[in-house]
């Protein structure tokens, strides 16, 4: 196993530090962005252009890179797309219209597109089932490792220099990280002399027609029922998550009575919380798999996702009916004074923060495992494919998260709004109770023969 690890230990460190990339050279202009308007002149509806534009690119290219990385190597597909990346942000820093500035994000969204899908197909090769959950988990810390360390890299680089250095300076990195990625990142064993990795139910067997026993068409992959449960339980997660984290700031402040502060605060406890979540998820439901093993019938990650599914649902009840505007907290909330004493702030406050690190720990955890279980449970020949579909979906949540909820706010109240989310999260979580024992297996269905 020795050249495994060796092997494992350099594609998964080449993966982290580029997606790190990926997700800095996304996020670039954010980071910027009051050091371009005092050079530039931009309205809300310049910079509502620019990010929206970034936006729909990378909801088209992530879909059509996951079927890609089927098709194609992932290791080309993921050094092409953070070498699109780099010379981008390199482009936009000469730049100075909001025409070319739309135009070139908008190619920063499609080579952004390009990164996480190959991650996932690499991963799928190179880790066993009872390993996939928790690496796909530490990987997409990568993405809170640039958001939390990003905005501060870019604010003393613009401050020290210009938003221009900053950006051509992350294009460069990026550009060059993508050589020594395409040089280190393996798409499987074989292709380094290995023995490929397979489920040990599959080791060995072969169809009728001589081909490996996990290959299956693109119609019988379709058709499985699962992948269709599994889009939709993402799409409403996913929407519920994006909702809270949109407006959860809008519901503390003007419906809550809270602080802005307050409001940005409960916003940094939901991430450390998803963080946190993430990592549990993958670890845990890894255990599960290791002492289950994987089956055709329901999935050994399905009873922390439920349950996970479930805390979304009871830290959103308790956001929205036990969070006033009343600077007297509720007689059941003094159990927390002795922190209110050590961190200054009031018993509310902290139950504020305690709730949104919930929240996060909930909806964050079930987010990384459904992009997992639609990678595992997929034929091999369609993973990427699986991924690309489920995130397609959760992409649709995003959508209703925004103008519909806020609609529904706008006409009625943030509580009424807020309380239609909990319906539809109670209400997925049901529908996947009662679906957790079915055929999980997508694909092809082997008959035994005599």
């Amino acid at each position: 196993m020795a050249g495994y690890t060796y092997y494992r230990v350099t594609i998964f460190i080449a993966m982290f530090v580029g997606y790190t990339l990926y997700y800095f050279s996304r996020k670039t202009f954010s980071f910027v962005m009051p050091s371009v308007m005092q050079e530039i002149e931009l309205d809300k509806d310049d910079l509502g252009l620019i990010t929206s534009s970034q936006t729909l690119a990378y909801a088209i290219s992530k879909f059509i890179s996951g079927v890609l990385s089927d098709q194609m190597s992932a290791r080309w597909l993921f050094s092409v797309g953070l070498f699109t990346v780099g010379v981008v942000n390199v482009a936009f820093s000469w730049s100075s219209s909001v025409a070319l500035f739309a135009s070139l994000w908008f190619i920063n969204g499609l080579g952004q597109g390009l990164g996480w899908p190959p991650c996932g197909k690499v991963l799928r090769k190179w880790y066993e089932p009872s390993q996939f959950g928790t690496w796909w988990a530490v990987l997409s810390c990568s993405m809170n490792l640039a958001g939390g360390l990003g905005p501060v890299i870019a604010a003393i680089m613009a401050q020290s220099y210009s938003w221009r250095m900053t950006l051509s300076t992350s294009g460069i990195v990026c550009m060059g990280t993508a050589f020594l990625c395409l040089l280190l990142i393996k798409n499987e064993p074989s292709s380094v002399g290995l023995t490929n990795l397979q489920p040990a139910s599959n080791k060995g067997k072969k169809d009728s027609a001589g081909g490996s026993s996990d290959e299956s068409t693109l119609g019988e992959f379709l058709t499985s029922p699962y992948l269709w449960v599994l889009s939709m339980g993402f799409l409403m997660v996913f929407g519920v998550k994006t909702a809270c984290t949109d407006w959860g700031q809008l519901f503390l402040i003007q419906e809550k009575g809270q602080s802005a502060l307050m409001g940005s605060s409960y916003m940094s406890a939901l991430e450390v919380g998803g963080l946190l979540g993430s990592i549990a998820a993958g670890y845990l439901t890894d255990r599960a798999v290791a002492k289950q093993g994987l089956r055709s019938h329901g999935n050994p990650r399905h009873g922390l996702l439920i349950s996970m599914m479930a805390g979304i649902f009871v830290s959103m009840y308790l956001f929205r009916v036990t969070i006033t505007a009343s600077k007297e907290p509720p007689f059941w909330l003094m159990a927390l004074h002795p922190l209110s004493i050590l961190t200054g702030l009031s018993e509310q406050e902290i139950w504020i923060l305690i709730l949104g690190a919930i929240f996060g720990f909930s909806s964050c955890g079930p987010i990384a495992l459904f992009g997992v279980i639609a990678s595992e449970s997929a034929p091999s020949n369609y993973c990427g494919t699986s991924h690309a579909i489920v995130a397609l979906m959760a992409n649709v949540g995003a959508f209703l998260a925004g103008l519909p909820f806020s609609t529904v706010a706008k006409h009625y109240s943030w509580d009424t709004a807020f309380w239609v989310a909990e319906l539809v999260c109670i209400g997925t979580t049901v529908a996947f109770f009662l679906l957790r024992n079915i055929r999980t297996k997508m694909g092809r269905i082997h008959r035994k023969t005599d």
